[in-house]
């Protein structure tokens, strides 16, 4: 029995039997998963680690068995397999959804292959066109270096980096000579970035298409190359980008890669958009305990187990018993979210880290006093606007989405009597967010006999 196999019935065995109502059972769970995260994998044989893989792949291409034999070929030449995942640093914060292909790209380094992380400080000033409905504003070196700066402490929960390289792709892609790009690119049809949907609806709809934009995924295959890739992992919006890698990798002499494409995450929002910055439906990587878990608290129950598949180390046998139990009963959906959400932030912050926040959750929402509450966010400056309280809270992205929420009843003011006693409560409407926090506050409580608190929907913030 591999440790894999093992792991999966030690896990299976207290699914079958536990109470994921009990923090016990919870936090048993919880440690048993942590230390999956970190299991050696490498006694798997190739055909086992390709269907680790495949089993969180939304495209494996060419195929599962490619896969095997690849592993086979390279363990048989004694020769390191090379699995590459690339992220470009167009902003400061890496969230939950850059994780998905990390945690699949981490499986490699446990099965003992050569994982080689590359942040794109050069493909970051053209900017991924994926997905894109007009050209991204240009970086500046400046913006790039400032991005990348904390990238590698961002990931080193996903990571052990003295076994994995992390690597710059400016250091060769400065080196590449215009004849050479030439030489490369005459080889490359038009079409083959032409085919893309995005492109073809932004050429349609009259915006804007760059050069520099069509050459994105030359530039990123040429990291394929460098590296000499095995495989490479991303999200399934990069498939067409790592068709290319395969195309440059054959054009320069090298056996193409194998494309690994993860499915990506809706956002925490529910509304069927992915997790993205610019949507405010994201967690980062860097946020607290409290607020990673309180996040992933809010997600509509049917991403539950999406999230569990792409965001934890559970297998398939798990997520049947735990659908068993939701079918039968036994199980209530509440509390498999609270296993979710506590397993995605053990991960990020450990078991103690996790069980405490799933604790203050608890206490944030199920008790009368927000004054136990450790892991708060706390307003520092309450004389700006409420809207940029909101907004510098991290509560909302925009001032339109403040308003909806304002607009919506979602946004109040409670006080917590000095002497005890019930909360007061005050909703703010959308005139009231326009106003200096404390002149709002000031019109509705007596500030001296309490602690306040700005409630946004289900987050909570301490005023100062």
């Amino acid at each position: 029995m591999s440790r894999l196999s093992h792991s999966v019935e030690q896990v299976s065995k207290l699914l079958t039997s536990a109470n994921l109502s009990s923090s016990a059972a919870v936090r048993e769970l919880l440690e048993l998963t942590y230390e999956r995260r970190r299991l050696d994998l490498s006694d798997l044989s190739p055909a086992e680690q390709a269907a680790l893989i495949f089993a969180r792949c939304e495209q494996l291409q060419p195929s599962e068995e490619a896969l095997a034999d690849r592993v086979r070929e390279a363990s048989g030449k004694r020769r390191r397999f090379v699995a590459k995942f690339g992220i470009d640093p167009t902003g400061a914060e890496v969230h939950l959804g850059h994780a998905v292909p990390m945690i699949l790209l981490s499986r490699f380094q446990r099965m003992g292959h050569q994982v080689v992380f590359i942040v794109g400080d050069v493909t970051a000033k053209i900017g991924d066109p994926s997905g894109r409905s007009d050209e991204r504003p240009p970086l500046t070196d400046a913006d790039i270096a400032s991005n990348l700066a904390t990238y590698r402490e961002q990931v080193s929960p996903l990571f052990d980096f003295s076994r994995a390289e992390f690597r710059h792709n400016g250091d060769w892609l400065r080196g590449v000579s215009l004849p050479r790009l030439i030489e490369i690119t005459s080889h490359v049809p038009v079409s083959m970035s032409l085919q893309r949907e995005d492109f073809r609806a932004r050429l349609e709809a009259g915006h804007g298409l760059s050069l520099a934009e069509l050459l994105y995924s030359v530039a990123m295959a040429l990291d394929s190359v460098e590296v000499e890739c095995d495989l490479e992992v991303g999200g399934v919006d990069q498939f067409l980008n790592m068709q290319m890698c395969r195309k440059v990798m054959e054009i320069c002499g090298q056996t193409p890669e194998l494309v690994a494409a993860v499915p990506l995450i809706e956002g925490t929002d529910g509304t069927g958009a992915k997790m993205s910055k610019s949507k405010g439906n994201y967690v980062p990587l860097t946020a607290p305990p409290g607020e990673v878990f309180g996040k992933l608290m809010s997600v509509p129950d049917h991403l539950v187990v999406p999230y569990f598949r792409a965001l934890s180390e559970w297998q398939d046998e798990e997520l049947r018993i735990v659908g068993e139990h939701l079918e039968d009963g036994s199980l209530h959906p509440v509390d498999l979210k609270r296993a979710m959400a506590g397993e995605v932030t053990a991960a990020l912050h450990g078991v103690d880290a996790a069980m405490k926040a799933r604790e203050d959750f608890a206490a944030q929402f199920s008790r009368s006093s927000y004054a136990d509450i450790g892991d708060l966010a706390t307003v520092l400056d309450p004389s700006q606007p409420v809207v940029e309280v909101v907004k510098v809270l991290g509560f909302a992205a925009s001032n339109g989405e403040v308003r909806r929420l304002a607009e919506q009843h979602g946004i109040r003011l409670v006080l917590e009597p000095a002497g005890g006693g019930p909360q007061e409560q005050a909703v703010l409407g959308p005139e009231d967010i326009r106003q200096a926090l404390t002149v709002v506050l000031a019109g509705r409580f007596d500030t001296k006999a309490g602690a306040s608190y700005l409630k946004v929907g289900r987050k909570l913030a301490r005023i100062a």
